[in-house]
């Protein structure tokens, strides 16, 4: 093993164990401090904590129905395994750091909203009436891979209105980035746009390289 490939096992381990403590003391808190729908301002009113729970994909984005759910679970456990399958087999190769940041984010941000999926409807009670209690009594509020994902931050940059002369919209509500989304779902986006970045980097150093050895 070179001690590049041992760096990247570091920044590995801490990618993944420091996003995990903070994605679930966050989303503990929440779901034991906060009734649903539960609003608190951090910065005004563009920052805020919003208590809300999904079924589905991140940011909020619903995926209805018990098998839907289930089958969401079991591929996000799939997923979450084939990348970091593929994340170790590229340290093995002598990938770059760089990407190894980059997919270890998209994988803690997977493997933080399947816990949630997998094992909070089991340890939690319902939030609707109630703050949540961990390890009830009476059980929790669901089955094995049917939790719901636990969803906080709110940024809503811009709430207003659509002025009245604007076509069907004129008088609606306008808010811009009305996504509620957690820890998990931040690390997973910044993943894949760095990814994505990164990759076109990648493309274009080796173009030049393509072209300056012609």
């Amino acid at each position: 093993m070179t001690k590049i490939q041992k760096q990247q096992y570091i920044i590995l381990g801490i990618i993944i164990a420091a996003i995990l403590i903070i994605d679930q003391i966050v989303k503990i808190y929440v779901k034991t401090h906060m009734y649903m729908g539960e609003d608190i301002p951090l910065i005004g009113e563009w920052c805020r904590l919003h208590f809300v729970e999904n079924k589905g994909f991140a940011f909020g984005m619903s995926f209805g129905g018990q098998i839907g759910k289930i089958g969401l679970s079991i591929f996000r456990l799939l997923a979450a395994s084939a990348i970091f399958w593929y994340l170790l087999r590229s340290i093995k190769k002598g990938t770059r750091t760089a990407f190894v940041i980059c997919l270890s984010l998209i994988f803690v941000g997977a493997v933080g909203n399947l816990i949630d999926s997998c094992f909070y409807g089991l340890i939690f009670n319902e939030s609707y009436y109630n703050l949540a209690q961990l390890f009830p009594a009476e059980g929790g509020y669901a089955p094995f891979l049917q939790g719901r994902v636990v969803d906080m931050f709110y940024f809503p940059l811009i709430d207003t209105t659509w002025p009245e002369w604007v076509p069907i919209k004129g008088g609606q509500p306008l808010v811009f980035f009305n996504a509620i989304f957690n820890v998990a779902d931040a690390a997973i986006t910044i993943g894949a746009i760095w990814l994505i970045i990164d990759q076109l980097f990648v493309a274009q150093e080796k173009k030049d390289t393509q072209t300056a050895a012609q």
